[in-house]
């Protein structure tokens, strides 16, 4: 099944192009560990996902492109297509000459309205080119205008044109010291029309993509190329074809799919987090080895203490045992920092996959007690290598790893509400303060739902 990417915004954009990127650096690199028969299967499966074949034999991308200024999108077309590798079509993206100016307002209820015909031609065109259409992949940013407003409009609107389609957002978190001064009220707005229309938000925190970057990937001056690229090669590390339980020794057909009924069991609960290991500079894989016990050691401790990276796992949380008394109070200070799960879906990637012990991911102190730990854990597989790692592993986690930074946002965007601070920048484009109060409520009950796991 192919998955439709909708781009959205300077930054959906920006990323879209680098997630393209990646996935055809991913499938033009030789893997010697694979068969011939092994890497076009796979080559096959990632082609059928995400391009279309074009006359020229350039691939050219299954997206829509869509921001209110033509910037972005003129250099994003351009730099695809001097790839020589892939490209996007010429007439698959709408632009005009005037942003949201940080609105989220006017991205939604201006733009959103006024350019919606147009918009959703360019998807229901882009739509037909599949064979088979498996969903939406929209990648967006919460912070801004075009991408949150519009972005949430547009979300909207799939979900009425294409009700039996899943729908996955990709949704980037601002820096906490602020992008914008009216990030957080546009980052409320954003999450509660989303979680009404997708069917799951994939969340990527700038905060945490920038120290990977600095710790981990080594550099110095970090431009938004840099975290974009990190970005990137995350998304391709889950997207990319791999086996799944149900699918035996062929790829799967059905990605957004077999993503949704993995990880999403409950619609109260659309909270997905993303971790990559291992991850460094390209320049030190060389001298690198690594071994599937040291990995899955180390992704199972970032899950549970919610740890982002592999640097500064604090490895004194634990799980509470089943039927254990009531803890001291150093033990409760580490439980207060145990992340509950939901659902956890691992993704081996590389050299010996199948001898992978997974068993402690089972563990049931894991995960929340409403739901079977047979349910809440899956595992897919591949033994073809991921963009140069010999082995790599990601986790795709529904828990309460955003519980603290969705708690800090709605805290601060209530302040700015209560004190009435720019609520007129809103109004004046038709979202009232009743509006604000409806986002309020619907993440106030996402955080009790989470927290109470």
């Amino acid at each position: 099944m192919s998955i439709v990417t909708v781009q959205l915004g300077q930054c959906g954009n920006q990323i879209g192009h680098e997630v393209f990127n990646a996935i055809c650096s991913d499938v033009r690199g030789t893997h010697g560990l694979c068969s011939k028969k092994e890497n076009e299967s796979y080559h096959d499966a990632c082609k059928e996902r995400f391009f279309i074949e074009a006359e020229s034999g350039v691939p050219v991308a299954r997206a829509v492109l869509v921001d209110m200024e033509p910037k972005v999108i003129s250099q994003t077309l351009s730099i695809a297509a001097r790839s020589g590798y892939w490209k996007y079509d010429d007439q698959s993206h709408f632009c005009q000459k005037q942003g949201s100016g940080n609105n989220w307002a006017n991205g939604y209820a201006v733009h959103g309205p006024r350019h919606k015909e147009v918009i959703m031609n360019l998807v229901q065109k882009a739509a037909e080119t599949c064979d088979r259409l498996g969903g939406f992949f929209t990648i967006m940013s919460m912070a801004g205008g075009t991408g949150s407003g519009l972005g949430a409009f547009v979300t909207e609107c799939l979900r009425d044109a294409f009700p039996t389609s899943f729908i996955l957002n990709h949704v980037i978190w601002p820096y906490g010291t602020g992008e914008v001064i009216v990030q957080n009220y546009n980052s409320v707005l954003t999450l509660s029309h989303l979680y009404q229309s997708s069917d799951a938000l994939l969340v990527h925190e700038n905060d945490v993509i920038h120290k990977i970057c600095s710790q981990l990937m080594h550099m110095k001056q970090i431009s938004f190329r840099d975290v974009n690229q990190v970005i990137a090669h995350q998304l391709g590390s889950v997207f990319q074809p791999t086996y799944t339980a149900e699918a035996g020794l062929h790829y799967s057909r059905n990605p957004l799919g077999d993503l949704m009924e993995t990880l999403v069991p409950h619609p109260e609960f659309k909270m997905l987090g993303l971790r990559n290991i291992p991850q460094m500079p390209e320049n030190s894989l060389t001298y690198s080895t690594f071994s599937w016990p040291g990995l899955i050691k180390h992704l199972r401790q970032m899950l549970i203490a919610n740890a982002k990276m592999e640097e500064g796992i604090d490895w004194q949380v634990q799980p509470p045992r089943p039927g254990s008394s009531i803890p001291s109070s150093h033990s409760t200070n580490k439980l207060l920092h145990f992340n509950t799960s939901i659902a956890n879906l691992v993704i081996l990637r590389g050299k010996d996959m199948h001898s992978v012990d997974l068993g402690s991911f089972r563990d049931p102190s894991l995960y929340t007690s409403w739901l079977n730990p047979q349910d809440a854990f899956n595992a897919w597989k591949t033994p073809r290598a991921f963009n140069k790692y010999e082995k790599s592993a990601s986790l795709v986690s529904n828990s309460q790893f955003l519980l603290k930074p969705l708690d800090n946002i709605v805290g601060k965007a209530w302040n700015m509400f209560a004190s009435k601070a720019y609520i007129h920048q809103y109004t004046k484009f038709g979202i009232e303060e009743e509006d604000f109060l409806d986002s309020f409520t619907a993440l106030e009950q996402v955080i009790s739902s989470y927290t109470i796991l």
